[in-house]
Parts: C-alpha cells; structure tokens; sequence
C-alpha cells in the first residue's frame, strides 16, 4: 500500500514522468525491443574488437533486460556462423562459456537463443554458405565446454 500511495504522489507531479525516471529509473523493460537489439549488436562487436569479457559482461548487465538475454546468444552465434576465421568462433564460444558460468545467462535464455538459431538456419543458409557445418561444429564446443544440454545438442539441425 505504501508503495502505491508513494507512486500516486510521484504521478501527480509536475513533470512527473522525470521524477519516476530519477527514482526507478528507465532502463531495463522500458526500452524498446529495436534498441535492445541495436544495443547487444554493439556490444558483441566491441568485443569482438576488445577480446574483454568483463566488459561484455558488464554492459550486458546494465541493460537490465535478463529476459532478453536469448537475443544476445542468438546474435553472437549468428557471428559466428557469419564469420571466416577461427577467432570469432574461439572468443563468442569463451563470451558465451563466461556468461553460463557467472550465470549471467539463464539455461532457459540459452536454450532460447539456440532454438532461434536452429529455427532460421535455413534462411541463414541462403546467405552464409557452409552455415549448417559451422553451426554443428559450434554447437559440439558448446556442448563439450557445458555450455548447452545434451538435449539442446541434439535438437541441432544438420544437412
């Protein structure tokens, strides 16, 4: 009840909307969905360029969007399916090793992510050929690292 009235005064005030804003803040679920994405895309590529997962891990964080996390596991492993070289593959497998461990990333977000990737791999075929290789040599790493499930592991689609 406390809460509600402590709401009710913070609403009915002149400029309102920027007093909430200083009080709870405005980040986490009050960012659009376009934004969040523009956001971790950012994020993994400033990885890419840095190699500072403590870094990653941190701005990961400030976006206060835990529910949104599968969208970070499915653009880093779109990266690397997107890819030429070994080193994108070796530093998104040890971002994404570091992320289960610190359980920054949910199984359930995990799994999330790789369901979405697993879903579009026939139209990421189109564009990146070889993705279905890639992706089954990426999903045994994870899984040897523990990064994903065994049943995670064998829903993976191949060719």
């Amino acid at each position: 009840r406390a809460a509600l009235d402590r709401a009710t005064v913070l609403l009915s005030m002149t400029k309102g909307g920027k007093r909430i804003d200083n009080v709870w803040g405005s980040g986490g679920g009050q960012q659009s969905v376009k934004h969040l994405v523009k956001e971790i895309d950012m994020l993994l590529k400033e990885y890419l360029l840095s190699g500072d997962i403590l870094e990653a891990e941190r701005c990961l964080q400030e976006l206060e969007v835990p529910h949104f996390h599968h969208e970070l596991v499915y653009e880093a492993v779109v990266m690397v399916l997107e890819s030429t070289g070994e080193k994108t593959f070796k530093m998104i497998l040890d971002l994404l090793k570091s992320l289960w461990t610190s359980s920054v990333i949910t199984m359930d977000q995990m799994k999330r992510g790789y369901e979405r990737v697993y879903r579009e791999i026939p139209d990421i075929n189109l564009d990146v050929p070889h993705s279905y290789s890639v992706l089954e040599r990426f999903v045994e790493e994870c899984f040897q690292a523990g990064i994903i499930s065994k049943p995670l592991r064998d829903l993976c689609p191949s060719r």
